[in-house]
């Protein structure tokens, strides 16, 4: 399809909105289709920005631009002295939304946060598999199922978790998407007409926006919800345009089709900085892009496969091309932004002879490998089909052949969480909570091993002992000597090439008001306001 006829298309889109325009929307221009509407059950930032910050909330959230907490639907919680118990006091008078198929008899109460909990932790919970195949990916990477020992009813607005050991990220983890709360009459309800698929489809929260339709691949609507506990939003209908191709996005936003867009192009953030009518707000990104191996699968099994390979890269190469200007080169699995960050750490060499050294002592030879590349755009990876091109060409001239290979996102991300996986996996990650636990541990410990978090499977007994080790202890000085620990064996290691740390930029009309850019790459629109 040509620019103009996309651009069109996405036009007709919102023209088909109808009602919405007559009342104050807001349209934001996103890059893909959530997988569905229950947080619990995915990973990728996509679904949790059409999910779980307009339609949801958690008992912790974090403050607007920061990756500190505060409450939220706990007013307050305390922590008993040895750790190990975290007792919630729930907002009072906290409203849930309503829909065709149910009008809620009473508010939020302790029942919601214990089923939302219970069903991720819980294999015996009949909504344990709802959906076929959930894993409960996040709350199982979080190390949740290690450390929570029992979520119990103390009275209707008070909630006790009990801990098996202390676990230092806790408050930052159930701030987390994942964590979202859901209601239980509901879910009750559905169960009873046997349409349980429909809390995944059909959303219910207790959010500032609720949800009124979909179209994959096309629009979802939301409206603002006029009993939210923290106050009716300043816009009336939320719409998310979804609009692959970046470049439609930027033109959808000179048009004044959409007034915010997610991930622009590099190359075009000069011209959009000069633009009168936009803005463009830019912090450097929580995040890594990265290689990751299959650790389980020969011959990348072998150490010295992996660091041949990586040694066989040029970044410089790359961040010029892929990441124009707002990229920089990445040695830790960790962004140089997050405490514990290990600066003495040396990066892979670019040495193609050493590399093709290392290669022949391992006794590999004419390999062939499949180079996943990601089919979407993001901060972390930009281009990845354009990265996967010039990594294909640096792994040649080591005598390696590289077949570059994608898929919907969707099926990207679930091929890349099956533990059999073939080849080497362009991803990245945008941290969720601010603490090194939800990079070190979520993406690369034994707990996360056939997930989508962990896609390199990394399994390491020396790494495990220092990052479960650090969850325990509540002093940040002692966690961040053993996160730096961790990161030597990780480079000792090398289940990814670690490639870059980008600079995020969010281009929007000037006329927006409220957005605050978020450290953990979140688009949320609480607040938000059109200027006249």
């Amino acid at each position: 399809m040509t620019l103009a006829k996309k651009l069109l298309a996405a036009t007709a889109i919102v023209l088909a909105l109808g009602s919405a325009a007559s009342a104050k929307t807001f349209v934001f221009c996103s890059e893909g289709s959530p997988e569905g509407f229950d947080p619990g059950l995915y990973t990728t930032g996509t679904t949790f920005d059409a999910s779980a910050h307009p339609i949801y909330n958690r008992l912790a959230e974090f403050k607007k631009g920061t990756t500190e907490t505060e409450p939220a639907l706990a007013e307050s919680w305390t922590v008993s002295e040895d750790g190990k118990q975290y007792t919630f006091k729930l907002r009072p008078g906290v409203k849930w939304q309503s829909n065709d198929l149910f009008t809620p008899t009473r508010d939020l109460n302790a029942d919601d946060v214990v089923f939302s909990f219970d069903r991720q932790g819980n294999a015996s919970n009949p909504w344990h598999q709802y959906v076929p195949g959930a894993s409960w990916e996040y709350y199982t990477s979080m190390s949740m199922p290690q450390f929570v020992e029992k979520v119990e009813k103390v009275d209707d607005l008070t909630v006790r978790f009990t801990l098996k050991e202390p676990y230092a990220p806790f408050i930052a983890n159930i701030a987390m998407p994942f964590a979202s709360i859901l209601s239980k009459e509901y879910a009750d309800k559905l169960a009873a007409s046997n349409q349980q698929a429909q809390l995944n489809q059909q959303p219910i929260g207790t959010g500032p926006f609720r949800f009124v339709a979909y179209q994959p691949d096309a629009v979802i609507r939301y409206q603002a919800f006029a009993d939210y506990w923290g106050g009716k939003q300043p816009i009336d209908d939320l719409v998310f345009a979804i609009t692959k191709d970046a470049s439609v996005r930027q033109q959808r936003l000179l048009a004044n089709e959409c007034q915010l867009m997610a991930y622009p192009n590099p190359a075009d953030i000069a011209s959009l900085k000069t633009n009168k009518d936009l803005k463009v707000d830019e912090q450097a990104g929580l995040n890594i892009g990265y290689l990751a191996y299959n650790t389980k699968q020969a011959p990348f099994d072998k150490v010295e496969v992996r660091r041949a390979l990586n040694m066989a890269m040029n970044k410089d190469a790359i961040i010029s091309a892929v990441y124009q200007g707002a990229g920089e080169k990445a040695k830790s699995p960790i962004p140089p932004t997050m405490w514990s960050y290990n600066n003495a750490l040396k990066d892979d060499p670019y040495d193609l002879e050493a590399a093709k050294k290392m290669l022949e002592a391992a006794g590999v030879k004419d390999l062939s490998l499949k180079l996943w590349a990601m089919p979407v755009s993001r901060p972390y990876n930009p281009n990845a089909a354009r990265m996967a091109e010039m990594i294909q060409a640096d792994f040649a001239k080591v005598g390696v052949k590289a077949e570059i290979v994608s898929y919907e996102w969707g099926e990207y991300i679930k091929r890349a969480g099956d533990v059999n996986h073939d080849g080497a996996v362009l991803l990245g990650w945008t941290g969720d909570n601010g603490d090194p636990d939800n990079f070190l541990a979520t993406l690369l410990s034994c707990d996360s091993v056939g997930t989508s978090s962990n896609v390199a499977e990394f399994c390491n007994q020396d790494y495990e002992k220092l990052v479960q080790k650090a969850k325990t202890l509540s002093s940040q000085e002692e966690r961040a000597k053993l996160y730096e620990q961790a990161q030597v064996v990780f480079k000792e290691q090398a289940p990814w090439a670690t490639i870059a740390h980008s600079i995020v930029y969010v281009p929007m009309r000037s006329n927006v008001v409220g957005f605050v850019q978020s450290p953990l790459g979140d688009y949320t629109f609480d607040g938000v306001d059109l200027k006249d």
